[in-house]
């Protein structure tokens, strides 16, 4: 991917100048891809597709702006995750979870550090991306509508993207079988109306992805 000629990344890069005041392009260029080129890969589908549930969902229009920038990164954490872990072929052991479960923390913490109020809102969704609504996700258990609605979005559109590619730990699955997982996720793992969201928009047209059809 050539992020210097992607209209999204682009268009991100000057949604964080307006809220910022300041450049973040290196940011967004060069610390998701410091990992792997699948983090970035993956994290500007997931912002095509949270958009188009947060659209959907009735989000305004502030909403909708950290929900494009928290997508986006949603991931950034990852930098500090090692490299036998990130990119381990096989399953994880305890210990190495343990250690990828850090990452919502680690993205949240950089985004804080920045001090801009735009900033602390996107970094608080991006903490809690792996919140479950049933209250067994992390970092910190939240349960049902303690849980941001932008969190949610994401949540559900990230397990979306990952089952439906190729990870270094397993194979894609169907696009169908996927979409399944995620009804039968409904109120478990996942929001309901974000939930409801994403099959709807599924049934009725192509998400804006190479994916969903």
């Amino acid at each position: 991917m050539n992020e210097d000629s992607n209209p999204e990344i682009k268009r991100r890069i000057s949604l964080l100048e307006s809220h910022v005041g300041f450049k973040l392009d290196t940011i967004l260029k060069h610390a998701l891809k410091t990992r792997d080129s699948y983090t970035l890969e993956h994290s500007e589908r997931v912002v095509l597709l949270a958009e188009q549930i947060g659209h959907h969902m009735g989000l305004t229009e502030h909403q909708m702006d950290i929900l494009s920038l928290a997508a986006g990164f949603h991931d950034i954490g990852k930098i500090g995750i090692a490299d036998q872990i990130l990119l381990k072929p096989g399953k994880l052991s305890g210990d190495e979870y343990d250690d990828i479960k850090q990452h919502p923390i680690i993205g949240a913490n950089m985004l804080r550090s920045l001090g801009n109020p735009v900033l602390e809102e996107v970094a608080l969704c991006v903490l809690h991306h792996h919140e479950h609504w049933d209250g067994k996700g992390y970092p910190d258990g939240l349960q049902g509508d303690e849980i941001p609605t932008i969190s949610r979005i994401i949540a559900v559109v990230d397990a979306y993207d990952a089952m439906t590619t190729t990870r270094s730990y397993r194979s894609e699955i169907e696009i169908k079988q996927a979409l399944e997982i995620i009804r039968q996720e409904r109120g478990k793992q996942f929001c309901p109306k974000a939930v409801a969201a994403i099959l709807e928009l599924c049934s009725q047209h192509p998400l804006k992805s190479q994916h969903c059809s």
